[in-house]
């Protein structure tokens, strides 16, 4: 049976508005966002450090800054970060805007980095592979799970309603998607199965198709859908903050690697980088778990296991061939077989 969970923390007295409310208010953050001091972009007079990062681990890179300026290295840190669709965020990157640390939802909008000299090509190279922390898909429910949803098969049940962000933007939206695809395509082995599960699913149930993971959530949060495919972060946050949700994990689910790199541009390289070791440490590790992310260290990993329990089978990205076979085939604007579905389902 699919394991289902509703993980309690502190913050239950919340109530859902006031969390849609908070949801509200970090999305429409943007590039002034300050965390510690300062301002939006790069700043090369002082010693800022910019992130420029997907929209769903904003609260655990929060939570993991604060730590970090309580450290004797750290104290003296200041940070500014902007928040937005990976997808969108990795080509204003491209397109100028200054920063020091990118955290993206899917490899590709690093590659993009990559293919334009801002970032290292060996930026995976690590024996983390440039990963400091992750997720799994989940299925996010109402309250007491009215409608029995316990797998990817009982979201194509008639009259469910969907909500999972568009993959044209959003990089957890490619997670979102990859998760069934890869259920019912055998790990792509038949890939006509898994295409044609996605086409029934996205044409026939997904209702409402945001540019990101956290629109996604805040969708949920108002009341719109009965189901949203999300981070198990996000449905640990939701639950966490009062809203009547809960989640079940599939038996047959995706792992999320989120990647992580200095930009070649930075300022403050030295700054930087003792940064992103802080990310490594096992404080910071504990940190994203409990913020309900899944940490990369395996003893972080193993101290959360009933928090964080590993579904019955989770697959990967490198079971599907990899980000270079997978991004052509699926998810490529132009000739992505997943893209081309939501591109009709959107006429």
């Amino acid at each position: 049976m699919p394991y289902r969970t509703r993980i309690r923390g502190s913050a239950r007295i919340l109530l859902p508005l006031a969390l849609t409310a908070a949801l509200l208010a970090s999305c429409a953050g943007g590039s002034s966002d300050e965390i510690g001091g300062g301002g939006g972009g790069a700043d090369d007079s002082g010693n800022q450090l910019t992130l420029v990062a997907a929209a769903t681990p904003e609260l655990g890179f929060q939570a993991v800054i604060k730590a970090y300026q309580q450290t004797e290295q750290g104290k003296d840190q200041r940070f500014g970060a902007t928040y937005g669709p990976s997808g969108d965020q990795s080509r204003k990157v491209v397109s100028g805007l200054k920063a020091d640390l990118a955290s993206f939802s899917v490899e590709p909008d690093m590659t993009r980095l990559v293919d334009a000299d801002l970032v290292d090509p060996s930026w995976d190279q690590g024996a983390d592979r440039g990963v400091p922390f992750g997720s799994v898909v989940v299925l996010a429910v109402r309250k007491g799970n009215p409608l029995g949803i316990t797998g990817w098969d009982d979201l194509l049940k008639p009259g469910v309603e969907v909500i999972t962000p568009d993959p044209r933007s959003s990089g957890s939206a490619m997670w979102n998607m990859l998760a069934p695809y890869a259920a019912k395509s055998d790990g792509g082995a038949d890939k006509e199965a898994g295409l044609s599960f996605v086409q029934d699913l996205v044409q026939g149930h997904v209702t409402a198709r945001p540019s990101s993971g956290r629109a996604a959530t805040d969708l949920f949060l108002q009341g719109s859908g009965d189901v949203l495919i999300s981070y198990e972060n996000e449905a640990i946050f939701m639950e966490r903050g009062g809203a009547d949700v809960e989640h079940v994990v599939p038996d047959d689910t995706m792992r999320i690697d989120n990647p992580f790199a200095v930009l070649s541009q930075s300022p403050h390289p030295e700054d930087a980088r003792a940064f992103t070791t802080f990310l490594y440490s096992a404080e910071a590790q504990r940190i994203w778990a409990e913020q309900g992310f899944r940490p990369v260290d395996p003893a972080v990993a193993q101290e959360f296991a009933a928090e964080l329990p590993a579904p019955a089978r989770l697959r990967t990205v490198d079971d599907l061939g990899g980000w270079a076979m997978i991004y052509p085939e699926l998810f490529d604007k132009n000739t992505g077989e997943i893209t081309k579905i939501y591109a009709e389902a959107t006429r």
